[in-house]
């Protein structure tokens, strides 16, 4: 594929507003394109959040972000347990720029998801210049998604894009992320309060779930939907409506809706609606 010219924008051009003493940064988009991801879902979760928007938002499955930048909180805590997506969100809170060759083209993608793939090998995941590999690859290779094999190497193939944007200066990021704290760890190990919005929306229930190198088992979305059930604060909680997802949290006592989601992926060519189960507790906890 013949490679378009590279877009070299920065995040600087954001405009910035006022905000409890604090500039932050305004109609920043997330970064990272996500496959599954839930901007459309944004509205949906908004209505719930808004009476409880005092309240530090939780993501124990943050992704791309989509919801978070979408409600926009003073203060989130952020989880996830793929080191690479947080890497790269730490790197955004230190004010990431990124030097290294970005453009829309396949021997430049399969030689940096090379390097990449090198520097995990070597124990040096963590760098900026992994920070900025990881976002290269993930905006350049297929439909956002993000996929390691059981090495823990990340084996998505190039992608088909007609023209990419990508972004070298992020350092209007830093504001916005000044009071979100990162952290890396199994979800039943965050370090929850009792008044904490949780939101979460862990991997699909499906076949694919190889977000990481250890997987996402059913085990696990069991796990998950016992130690959301748990919490005291208000829970929000988004997946695929299969007949399992709808019969566990039905059996926990969430409330269920049911959205019709775009099909973003399918190899078919399939863009009928795939129904989303939006589960939730507590709601009306301490409004």
């Amino acid at each position: 594929m013949k490679a378009s010219a590279e877009a070299i924008p920065s995040a600087r051009t954001a405009e910035f507003s006022q905000a409890s003493g604090e500039q932050i940064p305004a109609r920043l988009r997330p970064p990272l394109k996500w496959a599954g991801g839930k901007r459309w879902l944004v509205p949906h979760v908004l209505v719930l959040w808004r009476p409880h928007s005092r309240r530090r938002l939780v993501e124990p499955f943050c992704g791309g972000l989509a919801v978070t930048f979408g409600l926009m909180p003073k203060q989130a805590l952020l989880n996830d347990i793929n080191p690479h997506v947080l890497n790269f969100y730490r790197w955004l809170k230190r004010g990431l720029t990124i030097s290294l060759p970005m453009a829309n083209d396949e021997r430049l993608y399969y030689r940096h998801r090379e390097r990449f793939n090198r520097l995990l090998e070597q124990g040096k995941g963590d760098g900026a210049e992994a920070a900025g590999l990881f976002y290269y690859l993930n905006r350049t290779g297929y439909n956002g998604l993000c996929r390691f094999n059981s090495k823990g190497l990340f084996n998505v193939p190039f992608g088909r894009y007609s023209r990419i944007t990508y972004i070298r200066d992020f350092t209007a990021y830093q504001a916005l992320f000044a009071n979100w704290q990162l952290i890396q760890t199994d979800f039943e190990a965050i370090p929850l309060e009792r008044e904490d919005f949780i939101y979460a929306d862990p991997p699909y229930d499906v076949e694919f779930r190889h977000y990481s190198k250890q997987g996402f088992s059913w085990e696990g979305q069991v796990r998950a939907a016992r130690w959301l059930a748990r919490h005291d604060g208000p829970v929000v909680l988004s997946n695929q409506a299969t007949d399992r997802i709808v019969e566990l949290y039905e059996s926990l006592g969430f409330n269920l809706k049911y959205l019709e989601a775009p099909r973003l992926i399918n190899c078919t060519g399939d863009r009928t609606p795939a129904r989303e189960v939006l589960a939730t507790r507590n709601l009306q906890a301490a409004l």
